[in-house]
C-alpha cells in the first residue's frame, strides 16, 4: 500500500510503516510502529512541514531567510525570533566546549576550498583572505539581535540536518505517545521511544570504506549522528585532505579518523559531538571519552 502526496510518500509493511521524502541534500526516513494509516499520514504530513520550514529558515542556499538577512547585514543589527536565539547559544555552547573549533563562522573558508576529490588546493594567500572574517568571538547576539562584522557569514550546515531530526522526533513523540518512531535524515538517527512490544529498532554503523554495516545497535530511544570525510576530501601527492577545516588555520584537520559516530540523547547532540571529536584530529577519542558518550571511530 503506497500512498503518495505532494512531497513524501508512505507506505504499510509487515511490522511498521515508512515514510520518505528528500531535503536537506538527503534522503529523509522515518519508521513508524504502527500500521495505522491515518497515524502515518499525520505523521508524514507533520514531518515533511517541519523539515521543509527548517531548511528554508536556515539553509545558506536560500536568497529571503533569517541567514541571508544575518549574513547581507553589512554590520548593521538584525532582529532574531527565539529558535534562531536557541540555536545561536547553542553554536556558542559549542564553540567553548571545543575550545574554540567548532565556529559557525567558519563557513566562509569554503570561498578557498572546494572538496570535489581533485588536487586543486587553495594557495595559503587565499585561506588567509577568508580568515580574517572567521571568529565566533567577533559575534554579537542577545535575545532579540545578532550582529556580524561586515562580510562575515553564519552557516547552520553543521547543526540544522542534526537539529531537523531532533525537532521531527520530539513531534512525533508529541503526537504518537503510544508509537515509536525512528527519524532518519541521512544516516543523522533519533529514535523516539521503545516500540510497543518493548523491542527496539536495529542500526548498522557502517564502515566507511567498504560501506558494509561494522556494527549493529539495538536502540529503544536516544540519537546516533556521524561524521566523516568519506565522499568529501581532496587528494595531492598522496596526502588526503578532509572537508573538516581547522577554524584557527583554515586548513584541514590533520589525523583525525575517516569518520566518528556518536550515541547520545538527541540528534543535534550528538552530531556536534561527532563534529568536535572530528576536529580535535589525532586527539578525537580522548575528547569523547572526556564527555562519557558512547561512540565508534574509524581511521
Amino acid at each position: 500500500m503506497l500512498q503518495t502526496q505532494q512531497g513524501y510518500h508512505w507506505q504499510l509493511k509487515d511490522e511498521h510503516a515508512s515514510i520518505h521524502f528528500n531535503a536537506m541534500a538527503s534522503p529523509c526516513e522515518l519508521l513508524v510502529d504502527t500500521l495505522e494509516p491515518e497515524l502515518v499520514e499525520l505523521l508524514a504530513k507533520l514531518a515533511y512541514a517541519e523539515t521543509k520550514r527548517i531548511e528554508h529558515k536556515f539553509s545558506r542556499y536560500v536568497a529571503d531567510n533569517i541567514v541571508a538577512k544575518i549574513n547581507s547585514s553589512c554590520g548593521q543589527v538584525v532582529e532574531i525570533d527565539q529558535e534562531v536565539f536557541q540555536l545561536l547559544t547553542f553554536a556558542e555552547q559549542c564553540y567553548q566546549l571545543s575550545e574554540h573549533l567548532f565556529d559557525i563562522t567558519s563557513g566562509v573558508l569554503r570561498k578557498a576550498w572546494h572538496f570535489d576529490c581533485s588536487d586543486n588546493l587553495p594557495s595559503q594567500q587565499q585561506v588567509e583572505s577568508c580568515m580574517q572574517y572567521v571568529g565566533w568571538d567577533k559575534v554579537k547576539f542577545e535575545h532579540n539581535s545578532i550582529r556580524l562584522q561586515p562580510d562575515m557569514q553564519l552557516d547552520f550546515g553543521g547543526i540544522g540536518k542534526e537539529y531537523a531530526v531532533s525537532r521531527v522526533a520530539q513531534l512525533c513523540l508529541a503526537h504518537a505517545p503510544n508509537n515509536s518512531v525512528l527519524v532518519n535524515f541521512g544516516g543523522d538517527i533519533q529514535v523516539s521511544q521503545a516500540k510497543k512490544n518493548g523491542q527496539a529498532w536495529h542500526v548498522g554503523i557502517e564502515d566507511p570504506i567498504t560501506g558494509k554495516a561494522e556494527q549493529v545497535l539495538q536502540l529503544t530511544s536516544g540519537a546516533l549522528a556521524t561524521s566523516g570525510d568519506t565522499n568529501k576530501y581532496l587528494l595531492k601527492d598522496g596526502v588526503r585532505y578532509s572537508h573538516i577545516l581547522n577554524p584557527q588555520t583554515g586548513w584541514p584537520v590533520v589525523n583525525a579518523p575517516r569518520s566518528v559516530t556518536v550515541l547520545a540523547s538527541h540528534c543535534i547532540q550528538a552530531g556536534c559531538l561527532a563534529t568536535i571529536g572530528l576536529l580535535y584530529g589525532a586527539d578525537c577519542e580522548d575528547f569523547l571519552q572526556a564527555q562519557q558518550v558512547k561512540f565508534w571511530c574509524s581511521r
